[in-house]
């Protein structure tokens, strides 16, 4: 017996049909899915030590481009945490809050219906098996005869197993689908949130930090120059008495 053969959807019978459709159906969202997440997922530490070090260069604009185009969610918080980085403590988290809660549903989009797909089949697959055990009755009792024929009952119960085969073949892939995924969305979820508090640190403690310690700086070296000029404007007179 050919076990991939295309007719064994025909013998299956309507409930088999509907089990194709599904298999298609999450087949299709599976792959769509691990694409966007693949995408999405990047390498946090890296991300953020090479925008550490862009803005330890006072260069915000490049750190924000660099943000724009890296997909994924962890440089869509990032960027909105460079976006308020002179703004308030609460502000700020406010801002990366938001951005995560824009971002994080997008990654669980369509994981219920993966799931859904892996708990119906095996019903959609026990209904076969009913309707196809009802035709086998039906044709022993339409019959006739007393007793029933090879060939009355073959055909339901031939039916019968084929959509509960289908229904576990579809299931039993879909709920490990599901699960990768559901795998692949918390880890990013994870680093989408030490990405926002790494950043947010590091904005409201070492940025900030060097920002007023270059300011202090600047002002010192504008005060030694003054003192220099005034110096070098008294000794003329002192020479001159």
């Amino acid at each position: 017996m050919e076990v991939f053969n295309f007719s064994l959807v025909a013998q299956g019978g309507a409930m088999m049909i509907v089990l194709v459709v599904m298999a298609i159906t999450g087949l299709v969202l599976f792959v769509e899915r691990s694409l966007f997440l693949h995408r999405g997922q990047i390498r946090s530490t890296a991300f953020l030590d090479g925008i550490k070090n862009i803005l330890a260069r006072r260069r915000v604009i490049e750190a924000l481009t660099v943000c724009e185009e890296t997909p994924g969610p962890v440089a869509a918080v990032v960027k909105a945490a460079l976006l308020n980085a002179r703004a308030e403590p609460d502000r700020m988290r406010f801002a990366v809050q938001e951005a995560g809660i824009v971002e994080i549903p997008a990654l669980e989009r369509r994981l219920g219906s993966i799931a859904a797909i892996a708990q119906i089949a095996p019903l959609v697959g026990l209904l076969g098996t009913l309707l196809g055990m009802a035709s086998t009755f039906h044709a022993f009792m339409s019959g006739g005869a007393e007793y029933a024929t090879a060939r009355a009952l073959s055909d339901g119960m031939w039916q019968a197993l084929l959509v509960s085969i289908g229904g576990l073949t579809i299931a039993i892939p879909a709920h490990l689908g599901y699960h990768f995924l559901s795998g692949r969305v918390r880890a990013i979820v994870r680093a989408v949130e030490w990405a926002g508090n790494e950043i947010m640190r590091y904005l409201q403690l070492e940025y900030q930090a060097e920002e007023s310690g270059g300011e202090g700086a600047d002002s010192g070296a504008s005060d030694e120059t003054e003192s220099d000029s005034d110096d070098d404007g008294s000794a003329p007179e002192e020479d001159a008495r």
